[in-house]
């Protein structure tokens, strides 16, 4: 698609290309965190995630907040947890929605959290670091997103 703006001036052609990447994946709806990308790119998080949002809005593309159910496969996978537990992870994101507990969170803590409360759920055998270190993500954030993510699953009433 031939662009009649021109988007390079003040910004290097690699944060372009990997905002762009971002963007792409983005839209896609392939769950890739800034983070992520971050790891593979020589250019730092912060003009990657600036770049994003200029390209963003200097294209107009409509790209919808990633969903963090679209993490829990791939996290499921990596830690070798059974479908069951894949299963109770996206049931509790769909309850944490229900409840209003997933706006303004990270959606790949949200999913993290997720997959170690389903995890202990089904009683199978992993650990907060090994979900932190599959997630990129913190264990303090698991923990605290997994309370939440529990207390939503509580607050459900009983039909």
């Amino acid at each position: 698609m031939a662009c009649p703006r021109d988007l390079l001036p003040g910004r290097s052609i690699e944060g372009v290309s990997t905002a762009s990447v971002y963007a792409a994946a983005r839209q896609a709806g392939v769950p890739r965190s800034l983070d992520e990308i971050n790891e593979v790119s020589r250019v730092e998080k912060s003009e990657i995630a600036r770049t994003y949002r200029y390209v963003v809005r200097e294209l107009g593309l409509e790209v919808k907040p990633a969903d963090p159910e679209s993490y829990v496969p791939r996290f499921a996978s990596s830690l070798e947890l059974s479908d069951e537990a894949e299963h109770r992870a996206r049931r509790l994101l769909q309850n944490a929605k229900e409840q209003g507990v997933h706006s303004g969170k990270s959606p790949v803590g949200l999913a993290a959290a997720a997959v170690y409360a389903a995890a202990l759920l089904t009683n199978e055998k992993t650990t907060q670091a090994a979900v932190s270190e599959v997630a990129d993500i913190s264990e303090v954030t698991i923990r605290n997103r997994y309370h939440e993510l529990l207390e939503a699953e509580q607050d459900l009433p009983v039909a």
